[in-house]
C-alpha cells in the first residue's frame, strides 16, 4: 500500500456559485459548479503541491457524487475513499458574494447528509495510520455514526505522523451544540495541529484572545496551535512556547471562502516540507490570500511557484 502524504476526512459535495457579485441569490441568473466540502478542498490543495492526496468521504448515488469523483480524479485526489450513501443526496452548498468580507452561505445538507453517514467499520485504518498527514474537521464530530468514525480514525493514529484538527465550527449542523465543547477536547487529545479562528478556538477552549485561545489548545495536547485572526493575521504558537505573527498578504477578495482550504493544503505542504513554523504560515496565508482573490475554490488553489510568486510580490509589505 502506497503511504499518503495527506489524508482528509469529512465533508464533500458540489459548490454553486453565482456568476454575479453583488446580488442576491434571489436575482441571480447563473451560477458556477464547483468541487466542495472543505476537507476535499483541503486535499484538492495539497495535490496541487504534488502530494499525493486522498478523502474520506461519502456522496449521494446521483449525478452530483459522480460529479465529486470526476472532479477528484482531475485534480488527481485519489477517490479510493470516497463512499456512496443512502440516506440523502449529495450536499449542495449556495453562497452569496458580496466582496470585500460577506459571503453568506446556504447549506443544503439537512437533517443529514451522506459524508456523516461515514461508519466506523468501513474505515481503512491501515491508510488513516500510515498518512504523514491525517486531516479531520469538527463538523464530523456533530453527529452520529460519523463521530464515532472521527474519533476511532484519531485514536487508531496513536500519535503516527501529523493529525490536523480543523476546528471548523458549523452550530447549525449540531442537533446539540452544547455537546461541541467536550467532543472537541476529546479529538484534541489525540491532534498534533490544530487550526481555527477566534470564535473555533473559543467552541474548543472557551479562549477567544489568541494568545490565550493558542496557550488552552497546546494545554489540551497539541503540539502546534494556529490561530487565524482575519485582517490581523495568523498566530502560530509551538508546545515550546515560540509564536509567530504573520500579517495578512493583501489582496482585492473576489469570494473568501476559499481562502480558509487554501491555507489548509498549503499548511500540510508546509509541515510536510519541514519549514520552520515562520515561513510555513507565510506560505500559507499566500496561499490563501491567492484563493480569496478568485471566484471559485477547488479550481483557484495554487502550485507553489504562484505562492513563492505571491510572497515575493508582498515582501515587506
Amino acid at each position: 500500500m502506497a503511504v499518503l502524504d495527506v489524508l482528509t476526512m469529512g465533508r464533500s459535495g458540489v459548490d454553486i456559485y453565482p456568476l454575479q457579485s453583488g446580488v442576491g441569490l434571489a436575482d441571480v441568473t447563473s451560477f458556477g459548479k464547483y468541487l466542495g466540502g472543505s476537507p476535499t478542498n483541503v486535499a484538492v490543495a495539497a495535490a496541487r503541491y504534488g502530494r499525493s492526496a486522498a478523502v474520506i468521504t461519502k456522496t449521494g448515488d446521483d449525478p452530483f457524487g459522480q460529479f465529486v469523483r470526476q472532479a477528484l480524479a482531475g485534480y488527481r485526489v485519489d477517490s479510493t475513499h470516497v463512499g456512496v450513501s443512502g440516506i440523502a443526496p449529495t450536499p449542495v452548498t449556495f453562497c452569496e458574494i458580496f466582496p470585500p468580507d460577506d459571503f453568506p452561505l446556504y447549506f443544503y445538507r439537512l437533517p443529514s447528509a451522506p459524508d456523516l453517514d461515514i461508519r466506523p467499520d468501513e474505515l481503512d485504518l491501515d491508510a488513516v495510520a500510515s498518512a504523514r498527514i491525517f486531516w479531520m474537521s469538527g463538523t464530523g464530530l456533530c453527529a452520529e455514526p460519523s463521530r464515532s468514525a472521527t474519533l476511532a480514525a484519531l485514536e487508531h493514529r496513536a500519535g503516527a505522523g501529523t493529525t490536523v484538527f480543523d476546528l471548523d465550527w458549523r452550530p447549525m449542523f449540531w442537533g446539540d451544540p452544547a455537546q461541541a465543547r467536550t467532543l472537541y477536547r476529546q479529538a484534541l487529545a489525540h491532534a498534533t495541529v490544530a487550526v481555527g479562528n477566534r470564535e473555533e478556538c473559543e467552541v474548543a477552549t472557551g479562549e477567544s484572545e489568541p494568545y490565550a485561545a493558542a496557550r488552552a489548545l497546546i494545554g489540551l495536547g497539541v503540539e502546534v496551535a494556529v490561530v487565524k485572526q482575519g485582517p490581523k493575521g495568523v498566530l502560530a504558537m509551538d508546545r515550546t512556547g515560540g509564536t509567530v505573527e504573520v500579517p495578512p498578504v493583501p489582496v482585492d477578495v473576489v469570494n473568501g471562502l476559499g481562502a480558509g482550504d487554501a491555507f489548509g493544503g498549503a499548511l500540510c505542504h508546509g509541515l510536510l516540507s519541514g519549514w520552520e513554523l515562520e515561513r510555513v504560515m507565510r506560505f500559507a496565508n499566500a496561499a490563501g490570500a491567492i484563493v480569496a482573490g478568485e471566484l471559485a475554490c477547488s479550481d483557484a488553489m495554487p502550485d507553489e511557484a504562484l505562492v513563492e510568486a505571491k510572497i515575493k510580490e508582498n515582501k515587506g509589505v
